[in-house]
């Protein structure tokens, strides 16, 4: 660690470590566009392409920086025009155009640096310009990137929305008087100007990594552009930084290091980003199966209460499962409020999840039938589906388009959405309801009778004791055996 510290304190590592930064973030930030309009493989061939130009400007300036600077960004922008006009004017597929353009061009760069290497005294290394020098990184590098990147960052501030509009929506971008084509151009003139400026720090080859990695991983963290822009630049500069760091200790090749850093940032991204990382994802997906095991478990029992024959062994039977799982889910449901404790009769809250289930599911499967053709034989499997995954919102415009049907496809009733099912013990002094007309069973209804209890007839809770439960119907006080009123089932709007 000492003899990292030392080395931190030379002069040539803290210029690397200015340049690299600022590579860092320019990249990430025109990687941003390049990625969005899916313009990579244009990023990997004007990288390849400025090659060119920097032979030509060595062959007339020498090993001059500023000198490199404009040979490559004219090879840069030609390169460019070539791939456009092939594209528009020959007709060729756009990913073959690029082809034929950039390994044209870097072609014609290898001849030049081979015959130059050829003469006297003169050794043009192709290995500098592929993989980079950072470490050899001068004063005129950094005015370079500085400048550059100064640039980059004016351009990208002056001229976003057109950016932005062109990226998103062309068309409208026309239609706002905005030059598709122009933005264009002007797009690869800044992607020359970062190649050119990223040659010292990670080569003509491992640039591409660099303007396309850190934008892909902050497109995975945020969707807002201008949030993808400032955490694409975050990115850049820690891939350079963090890569240059690992080089140093490994007394390895800082460009790759680099690019593999962003690699490494990435394949985080990929597992832990909050909305799309796999990790979370598979989290979902897991809590996504989970509730709607909760909710089978819950629609099933209720089916089995109205019916009367609720027990552990045919709510097991129903979910083709084991009594020790069910068992299981059921206390996970329990202290979530919809069992009863030390029983297995369901609370309100469960009834009313419940008929929401049911709610969803034959609203569905009427709309299979009525709107889509489907027999009633078709559509359960994919109602038993859907009652999951539909939201509120969707159901209620299903239900209106539908005409508020009342019944489904196999004549079954449809649960209405603002009900709450309570059973009558569960009322509170004073509080109203309506006996349902849907019970448990044809007994408890025969019972209601003898009460005179009636379907749908207006109810309010007058006393409750251990033994009754009194209510007023019409002014006349009726007393409901406890036993029966846990069984009745009642309906508060």
């Amino acid at each position: 660690m000492e003899e990292f510290l030392l080395t931190l304190q030379e002069v040539w590592v803290q210029r690397a470590f200015l340049a690299s930064s600022m590579v860092g973030i320019m990249c990430g930030l025109l990687g941003c566009f390049i990625v969005l309009r899916n313009m990579s493989m244009i990023g990997d061939a004007l990288s390849h392409a400025i090659l060119p130009g920097v032979v030509v400007a060595y062959m007339k300036f020498g090993k001059n920086t500023f000198a490199f600077f404009i040979g490559a960004v004219i090879a840069g922008l030609l390169t460019a025009v070539g791939i456009t006009w092939i594209q528009e004017k020959v007709k060729t597929k756009n990913d073959a155009a690029i082809g034929i353009v950039f390994t044209a061009m870097f072609s014609i760069g290898v001849i030049g640096i081979s015959s130059i290497n050829r003469q006297p005294g003169v050794h043009l290394d192709l290995k500098d310009f592929l993989f980079g020098t950072i470490l050899g990184v001068s004063n005129e590098d950094l005015w370079l990137s500085f400048i550059v990147l100064i640039f980059v960052i004016l351009s990208i501030a002056l001229f976003y929305r057109h950016l932005f509009a062109s990226t998103f929506q062309a068309v409208m971008a026309q239609t706002m008087g905005i030059s598709v084509q122009l933005v264009h151009y002007f797009l690869m003139l800044l992607l020359a100007f970062a190649v050119v400026a990223s040659l010292r720090s990670v080569g003509m080859i491992l640039v591409v990594a660099m303007l396309i990695t850190p934008a892909s991983t902050a497109l995975l963290l945020t969707k807002r552009l201008q949030s993808v822009l400032v955490l694409s630049s975050i990115i850049g500069f820690l891939s350079a930084v963090l890569g240059l760091v690992v080089a140093i200790l490994l007394d390895t090749t800082p460009g790759p290091a680099m690019a593999l850093t962003a690699t490494a940032i990435y394949l985080l991204a990929v597992l832990f980003a909050p909305e799309r990382g796999l990790v979370f994802r598979f989290l979902r997906k897991r809590q996504l199966r989970r509730r709607i095991h909760w909710e089978d478990i819950t629609k099933r029992a209720y089916q089995l209460e109205k019916k009367g024959n609720l027990s552990l062994a045919m709510l097991s039977e129903r979910l083709n499962d084991s009594e020790g799982n069910t068992q299981r889910y059921i206390q996970i449901l329990r202290a979530r409020g919809f069992f009863e404790k030390d029983s297995l009769r369901l609370t309100a809250k469960a009834r009313d999840a419940a008929n929401r289930l049911i709610r969803t599911h034959r609203l569905w499967e009427t709309y299979l039938v009525q709107e889509l053709g489907l027999s009633a034989d078709q559509i359960h499997e994919d109602a038993e589906k859907y009652e999951h995954l539909l939201t509120d919102e969707l159901v209620d415009e299903m239900d209106k388009k539908l005409g508020y049907p009342t019944t489904d496809p196999h004549g079954s009733p449809i649960p209405s959405k603002h009900i709450l099912r309570l059973m009558l013990h569960e009322l509170g002094l004073r509080q109203t309801a309506k006996i349902a007309r849907e019970q448990l069973s044809e007994h408890i209804e025969s019972q209601l009778w003898e009460l005179g209890l009636l379907p749908n007839s207006p109810i309010a809770v007058a006393q409750k004791a251990n033994q009754f439960v009194e209510v007023q119907q019409n002014g006349k006080a009726i007393r409901v055996p406890m036993q029966l009123a846990q069984s009745i089932s009642v309906e508060k709007e």
